[in-house]
């Protein structure tokens, strides 16, 4: 767990996450769900324009990102999903 967790933190800081990356992307018609692994996919395949596609600039890794952005999008995948509904959830922490 803890190899796997260093390899995710690595890829990240190499060329940064393609997840990360299209969490705050305001692009009308954006893919939401898996919309890190899907740019890297997108940009694997050879795909043009990705900031005007997914609203963010693919990592420059984009094969060694594939891997730790799937993950890491199936952890928020419940927050994609609501928010592809457009349900509107609202999270606080905190005691």
């Amino acid at each position: 767990m803890k190899r796997a967790l260093a390899c995710l933190m690595a890829v990240a800081a190499l060329g940064g996450c393609a997840t990360v990356r299209t969490l705050d992307a305001n692009v009308p018609g954006a893919p939401v769900v898996y919309a890190g692994t899907r740019l890297d996919w997108y940009v694997i395949n050879g795909g043009c324009c990705p900031r005007d596609r997914f609203g963010a600039e693919a990592p420059y890794f984009a094969k060694a990102d594939l891997v730790p952005s799937m993950l890491l999008d199936t952890l928020l995948l419940p927050l994609s999903l609501l928010t592809a509904a457009g349900i509107e959830y609202r999270a606080s922490g905190g005691l």
